[in-house]
């Protein structure tokens, strides 16, 4: 006889475990399958680890800059690579035991193995030691979460050729290594090797570096980014990689000709694919299009029973929006009234290199693209007295509003911290907010979120700090 709950959610990531969560909240009783550890990619290899990354590099910066804020740091200053990757793992796996506390608050049963969806509403779980065991739910949520795309030109062979967990993992610093891809993933890792000393080129398939932002936002990164020395190609392919040597050497198709480089290590971060291979989909006959799952506004999919969140679905790979997606599908199905459908155009972005970008709605040309007539304003950071302060000048804030009526169509913010800020810019827009009524907003001074009025002001010509 089939163990029986009334949701079984496949996945334990930011969208499977907060589904899990919800729907013990809402007095459904619940069991999650996990194959690796509670927090999926995001808390074990993804979101946290490469937070503290980052982390690490910043305050080498720091370090290394001491005397731009007046203080003397006598010797030489060495980034301890091997330490600096084990207090990642170390953030990473506090996290996880944090999941798992949650897990037991929430009286939420953890199965572990492999989870196979099956028809009649049941899933097959095939532990580390090959013994399969079925359960049953009246719900089951696919959360299964993404990868590392591989690209066909590029096989990862995680030595030489690696995606991002080996990128978190690596035994020694690299000399050199050529970042594939200029999303979020690949600026970051760009970053914090660049910062501990590692000759960096990045390339770029598409016109501009982090390519989903607006223009602006793109340009000021490529610009800090060769201040610190890493090269940056684009509208550039890279053909083919040859490991036959001690290191790679690269092919590289750019606007000027074909080029070589000959670097220690490849990091493939050419976007991410659904995990949806296996799973049984076909034999539920569950719909698949274009590499994701098809649900409808609350992550039904086309067999009733079966529901579908995060990164295998239609909407952004993004941590927070798979935690958006399994509350609305949990709440719908525990049937709560006002179940609201998400949002997509008013999801934030953020990118943690530094200078962080921050940024939500439409960017300027999407905007001139959808017919809007535009107030756009930019406030640089170089006229905010805490950012100076701070000794961190670089960058803007970048605001859209709709001339007819004021709608808060976007922002885009690149500079230190605005990761932090962005959420106020959700509200505002979630909240219909206008630009005149974010005149009228009184912000904190000195702030680095009074750029956002400043920026405000610029857009409706009343700009006092320009």
């Amino acid at each position: 006889m089939a163990s029986q709950y009334d949701v079984i959610v496949v996945g334990s990531g930011p969208g499977g475990y907060v589904a899990a969560i919800r729907a013990s909240q809402l007095g459904l009783k619940t069991a999650v399958v996990e194959r690796e550890s509670l927090g999926g990619i995001c808390l074990n290899w993804g979101c946290i680890p490469t937070k503290a990354l980052l982390k690490s590099a910043q305050v080498f910066e720091y370090i290394k800059h001491s005397a731009d804020y007046g203080i003397t740091v006598s010797g030489e200053s060495k980034a301890d690579f091997g330490a600096v990757i084990k207090r990642s793992r170390g953030v990473a796996d506090s996290m996880s035991k944090g999941v798992q506390f949650l897990m037991k608050k929430n009286k939420i049963d953890v199965i572990n193995g492999f989870g196979k969806v099956k028809p009649g509403k049941k899933v097959d779980v095939t532990a580390a030691d090959g013994k399969v065991t079925e359960y049953e739910a009246k719900h089951i949520i696919i959360a299964t979460g993404g990868r590392a795309r591989q690209l066909p030109s590029v096989p990862i062979d995680g030595n030489k050729v690696i995606e991002y967990r080996k990128a978190m993992t690596l035994d020694k610093k690299p000399d050199s290594m050529l970042v594939i891809g200029s999303g979020a993933i690949g600026v970051e890792f760009a970053y914090v090797y660049a910062s501990m000393g590692t000759k960096v080129t990045i390339i770029e398939f598409l016109p501009n570096v982090v390519p989903v932002e607006d223009e602006d936002i793109s340009k000021e990164l490529a610009k800090q980014y060769k201040k610190i020395g890493i090269d940056i190609y684009t509208k550039s392919e890279v053909t083919k990689v040859d490991t036959s040597g001690s290191g790679c050497k690269v092919f590289v198709k750019t606007p000027d000709g074909e080029k070589t480089f000959d670097v220690d290590v490849v990091l493939s971060a050419a976007g991410v694919v659904a995990n949806i291979e296996n799973i049984g989909l076909e034999e539920v006959g569950i719909t698949v299009d274009r590499g994701k799952i098809v649900s409808d506004d609350y992550y039904r999919t086309n067999v009733e029973g079966y529901y579908a969140i995060g990164d295998v679905t239609k909407g952004q790979a993004l941590a927070h929006v798979a935690s958006a997606e399994a509350i609305i599908c949990v709440e719908k199905i525990a049937g709560l009234p006002h179940v609201e459908p998400l949002n997509y155009n008013n999801i934030p972005g953020c990118t943690y290199c530094t200078p962080e970008i921050a940024s939500v709605g439409y960017t300027e040309k999407a905007a001139r693209e959808a017919g809007y007539e535009l107030k756009v304003g930019k406030f640089p950071f170089t006229a905010s007295g805490k950012a100076k302060a701070a000794g961190a000048p670089e960058g803007f804030v970048k605001v859209i509003f709709d001339a007819k009526y004021g709608e808060f169509l976007g922002a885009h913010f690149i500079g230190t911290n605005v990761t932090e800020m962005i959420a106020e810019v959700v509200a505002a827009r979630k909240l219909e907010t206008t630009g005149e009524e974010i005149l009228k907003t009184v912000h904190p001074h000195p702030t680095m979120s009074e750029a956002i009025k400043d920026a405000t002001e610029a857009a409706y010509g009343e700009a006092i700090h320009l």
